[in-house]
């Protein structure tokens, strides 16, 4: 359910200094920090509605049952996490309080619940599951052992809280089972629109969400949790980011589209085919909470407050980052949600509270109506990956 609208930068390296240390200390959580919105069950409910009537649409059009968003897939990759060995206290938390290497999936993807050509262009999201991972769990993942990650091509959402969020989804749902020629033309002109926008220093979460993100290269973006989660004694967002020159040469690069309806995955089997990759996953602590806010994720954390910084490296050899096969494994044996993992990890804010729900009732709908129960992996072994 990654719903965010903005294309993200690629942040520099931090420093050594940004590494070892914080101007101010991060705050420690408590219980009092949460303040859930008025009549926030009756929103849970309301985003559960809506997206199984995405669901419902998408299995009378498709014949199949997809997710209720990020329905398309682009690349479908394996590779390996390794725990930086010399954190300091304050990032050597939950997972990443031991060092070690586990094996990981990683699904690249669109924000539509249908599956459209790829010149309808539209923000991206990357799912990762880290597998074989041990601890203390989250309410309804006490028999797993792996830890998600749900992230998005820009640092905030689109929408501050849980009744805005359905608000954008509803829009979303409005477009659903349009005609594709009018939804290409749609994304033309507003990828006009937002060229416009940004010429003059602005962008627009929406504009971008409708169909007028740039038709780039989706390996050279950086991804970001855009609300946070409990890291160990505090809180911080996630950042996913790119560091194979490789694949930093691919920000921003154009994609050809117009004529490619695939041509996403066509630009991700074209570079693992040749290139292995290499990303960072980075921390970034909150340190005041006027400034960043656990319960808005409109609003982008100051990273001169307080920068992110690397807790592991993830690795991914030359493979096919897309085939049929991949695709059952993945697409249709696995779902990913920030509920899944550790206690130490535990979504913040009423996004991610409602996120619970709704990822829950999207992975019934489509296991009862494809007939496969889905199980988490203990093993990398358990995705079935073709040979």
């Amino acid at each position: 359910m990654e719903l965010d609208g903005c294309l993200a930068r690629v942040p520099q390296e931090p420093s050594m200094s940004d590494r070892s240390e914080l101007a101010t200390p991060p705050l420690a959580y408590r219980p009092e920090f949460k303040q859930p919105e008025p009549q926030e069950r009756a929103t849970e409910n309301g985003l559960v509605s809506t997206l199984r009537s995405i669901s419902e649409t998408t299995l009378k059009e498709e014949g199949r049952p997809l997710r209720s968003v990020h329905a398309k897939s682009h690349a479908l990759l394996h590779g390996e996490m390794t725990v930086s060995s010399d954190l300091p206290p304050e990032l050597a938390q939950g997972l990443f309080a031991t060092p070690g290497s586990y094996p990981v999936i990683m699904r690249l993807s669109t924000i539509p619940g249908d599956v459209l050509d790829d010149d309808v262009s539209v923000p991206r999201g990357l799912a990762m599951k880290v597998i074989g991972v041990e601890g203390d769990r989250l309410p309804g993942s006490e028999t797993e052992a792996v830890q998600d990650f749900v992230l998005v091509n820009g640092p905030v959402f689109a929408a501050p809280n849980g009744k805005a969020f359905l608000g954008n989804l509803k829009l979303l749902a409005a477009t659903t089972d349009k005609v594709q020629f009018l939804k290409k033309a749609l994304s033309y002109t507003l990828r006009g629109i937002e060229t416009a926008v940004e010429s003059v220093g602005g962008k627009s979460a929406t504009l971008k969400q409708l169909g007028g993100h740039p038709a780039t290269h989706p390996l050279g973006e950086t991804y970001f949790s855009a609300a946070p989660i409990l890291f160990g004694e505090y809180m911080a967002k996630v950042q996913l980011v790119p560091v194979l020159p490789e694949l930093t040469s691919l920000t921003d690069q154009p994609v050809k589209v117009f004529g490619h309806p695939d041509g996403l995955r066509e630009a991700c089997n074209a570079f693992f085919a040749h290139h292995g990759g290499r990303w960072e996953l980075r921390i970034q602590l909150c340190t005041d909470l006027e400034t960043m806010p656990i319960e808005d994720a409109s609003v982008e954390w100051p990273e001169e407050q307080s920068p992110y910084r690397t807790v592991a490296t993830i690795s991914a050899p030359t493979q096919i980052a897309w085939d049929e096969e991949k695709s059952r494994a993945i697409d249709d044996g696995q779902f990913f949600s920030p509920w899944h993992g550790l206690a130490a990890h535990r979504p913040l804010g009423s996004i991610m509270r409602l996120r619970k729900a709704a990822y829950r009732s999207s992975a019934r709908f489509r296991s009862d109506n494809s007939g496969c129960p889905m199980h988490q992996p203990r093993r990398l072994e358990d995705v079935d990956l073709p040979a």
